[in-house]
């Protein structure tokens, strides 16, 4: 009777490691980081980086129906040390929300923590906002030391945490709503004052 038990057992966990093996992977990478750097200014550290991708249509149909999608960037600066972990000297996120009007068949491009709004005649149009948005305080002026070097690590994606609750429980089942890329990471060196 235990052996039995642990036969059952033991094809269980196989057949379940092999569906789970079989199943596609999730779609990261779908968007490239074509460029990212950090520049120094009188404000603080600021991030330029741009993207490279397009929406499928299931998006595409979603924001023409007037759901509003929002796309995440977020930015990790480490300090590497040798006789402990990295030190995280700062860390920041922005949002950018694309929606369209369709009283005013207009699309709507707006950051979070900005009360900026700008309007598009195409998708295309917004959605060059998204691609390469324009460069964003990730740092304060006194964050980084001068002359060190800095671990940068930048991801985009789709944030459909954010979307209205229907569609984030249809994002679960669908890949057409996983939009983001791999972590990209690169050494930065300080200057500073």
């Amino acid at each position: 009777m235990i052996r039995r038990f642990f036969l059952w057992f033991w094809l269980a966990a196989a057949l379940a490691s092999m569906l789970t093996l079989a199943m596609p992977a999730a779609h990261a990478g779908d968007v490239e980081i074509a460029e990212a750097n950090l520049e120094y200014t009188d404000e603080g550290y600021k991030l330029a980086a741009v993207y490279q991708f397009d929406l499928n249509r299931s998006l595409e149909s979603a924001i023409a129906r007037g759901i509003p999608l929002y796309f995440t960037t977020e930015v990790v600066i480490r300090r590497p040390r040798w006789y402990w972990l990295d030190e995280r000297t700062a860390s920041a996120t922005q949002t950018i929300r694309i929606s369209y009007n369709v009283l005013t068949r207009q699309y709507r491009a707006a950051i979070n923590g900005s009360n900026l709004q700008q309007s598009f005649a195409s998708l295309d149009e917004a959605m060059s906002l998204v691609r390469r948005p324009g460069r964003w305080l990730v740092a304060g002026p006194d964050a980084l030391k001068p002359g060190e070097f800095y671990s940068v690590a930048l991801r985009m994606e789709l944030d459909v945490a954010q979307l209205p609750k229907p569609f984030q429980i249809h994002s679960i089942n669908s890949s057409d709503w996983r939009l983001s890329s791999d972590w990209r990471y690169f050494t930065f060196r300080a200057d500073g004052k």
